[in-house]
């Protein structure tokens, strides 16, 4: 949950905004720090457009957790989740990556180290993450952005 607000604090949004908010949010703060701006010094410059890939990154991740992208994808994850295997897990400062053997790849956040534990321990992965973790958390898919990278 740390890097979701982080994110936020960038954007300068709370958790409550639509993708039209973080559209607006986004458009006025490339406004402002726009490396073109900043042509009085070299330093200037760079330091925009280190704050530009901040706020396009920002933007970029807290547009593909929001509830209306994930709404438009729901299809597709629920297929996954439900019929395709997981491959593979990791998990680091409770965010848990899960690759299915379809190919796809989500991001959970805010999964609490005993979850993990728990994952980890059980007979069956797969029916403790549908049971436990699938719904209960928000996630992302990392797989379109793998493939357009």
């Amino acid at each position: 949950m740390k890097k979701i607000v982080i994110h936020r604090k960038v954007l300068g949004v709370d958790e409550s905004a639509n993708l039209q908010d973080l559209k607006v949010a986004y458009r006025n703060l490339m406004k402002v720090w726009h490396p073109d701006k900043f042509q009085d010094s070299e330093e200037s410059k760079l330091a925009a457009e280190e704050k530009c890939k901040r706020i396009i990154e920002s933007y970029h991740f807290l547009v593909s957790i929001a509830p209306e992208t994930r709404e438009q994808s729901l299809p597709e994850y629920n297929v996954t989740i439900n019929e395709a295997g997981i491959e593979d897990y990791e998990y680091k400062l409770e965010v848990l990556k899960m690759t299915f053997q379809d190919g796809n790849v989500y991001e959970y956040f805010g999964v609490p180290k005993n979850i993990y534990v728990k994952l980890v321990n059980a007979d069956s992965p797969g029916r403790f993450a549908r049971r436990h973790i699938f719904n209960s958390y928000v996630y992302r898919s990392t797989s379109k952005l793998v493939a357009t990278a």
